[in-house]
């Protein structure tokens, strides 16, 4: 398809219903009915999701709100305050969702909540959680996932139907972030003597993770679209070096660098596929990465050993 696509079309293709978003058809889902509980329900989804993205410790009891924040606030040791900040965060996202709770079954009473106090707290303790985000590290330890902490806040303060096409646009820059991580790779270790046949897992694995990044986990094809992303991922770890002859030491090392490389290469792009967001700088830095590699290689293997 080559005509200009404005961002927001939809079509069905091969069967799937896709909406095009920044040079991406992406699986379309109906947002759910734009009502206070299922605003709840999709903030406790996404405060869920946030919590199992992000380093562990932080996932604080709404409950403890006021301890959390005394801790934070005696800190002064810039590494430990930086945690103590992103424990601070989890439990005002866990205080907003507790009191989403409770403004649900008062609305189911007939109760007008739309001014409630408890709704002007929802939205207190998700800025203030959002703007402690940027001291939460994603699970990896290389970065924080600024988005993930966003979504909350974005699900409470706009209708549902535009948080779904703001989240489109977000799974379009993640699966930008899966295909420059293949290409690195590929760019890195296709068409050598070394990994020869690389390029097919690496391949199926980008296939796979995108497939894995626009797919629901309620969705019926879940299943099968899971196994293959697993699947892809243990192949291109399994990859053996194409070593031959009697291998030298710097062939050897070169080598097991290699597939260290792309453990880490399969790994960003879990890490991508399942937040459904993209990770710059680890991308940039994976990339980076690639490119030394590379320039190493040439410089000190046996054109025998690394060219095609």
């Amino acid at each position: 398809m080559n005509e200009a696509v404005e961002d927001g079309t939809e079509r069905v293709i091969d069967g799937v219903r896709r909406v095009y978003y920044d040079g991406y058809w992406i699986k379309a889902y109906d947002p759910p009915a734009d009502s206070l509980k299922e605003k709840r329900r999709l903030i406790e989804a996404l405060t869920r999701r946030l919590f199992n993205h992000v380093e562990h410790g932080i996932n604080v009891p709404g409950d403890r709100l006021d301890e959390a924040r005394a801790a934070y606030d005696a800190e002064s040791v810039p590494e430990r305050k930086r945690v103590k900040g992103a424990m601070l965060a989890g439990a005002l996202f866990n205080r907003a969702a507790d009191n989403f709770t409770k403004l649900v079954v008062l609305q189911a009473r007939g109760e007008d909540v739309s001014q409630h106090a408890l709704m002007r707290e929802c939205g207190r303790c998700l800025q203030e959680a959002l703007s402690l985000g940027r001291m939460v590290l994603h699970r990896s330890g290389d970065e924080g996932i600024d988005e993930l902490w966003g979504e909350p806040f974005r699900a409470f303060s706009i209708p549902i139907e535009a948080f779904y096409q703001s989240r489109y646009i977000k799974i379009a820059g993640a699966l930008r972030g899966i295909d420059r991580i293949s290409e690195a790779m590929t760019a890195t270790f296709g068409n050598t003597q070394l990994f020869r046949g690389i390029e097919a897992p690496i391949a199926a694995l980008c296939r796979a993770a995108k497939a894995k990044c626009e797919t629901l986990r309620t969705d019926a094809d879940i299943f099968d679209i899971w196994t293959d992303f697993v699947v892809a991922g243990e192949h291109l770890t399994a990859f053996t070096p194409r070593l031959v002859n009697t291998p030298t030491l710097e062939t050897l090392q070169f080598a097991g660098e290699g597939r260290q490389i792309l453990a880490r290469g399969r790994d960003l792009i879990g890490d991508i596929a399942r937040a459904r967001v993209a990770m710059p700088k680890s991308t940039r830095e994976f990339i980076e990465r690639c490119e030394r590699y590379r320039e190493r290689a040439r410089a000190h293997l046996n054109p025998a050993v690394l060219g095609a």
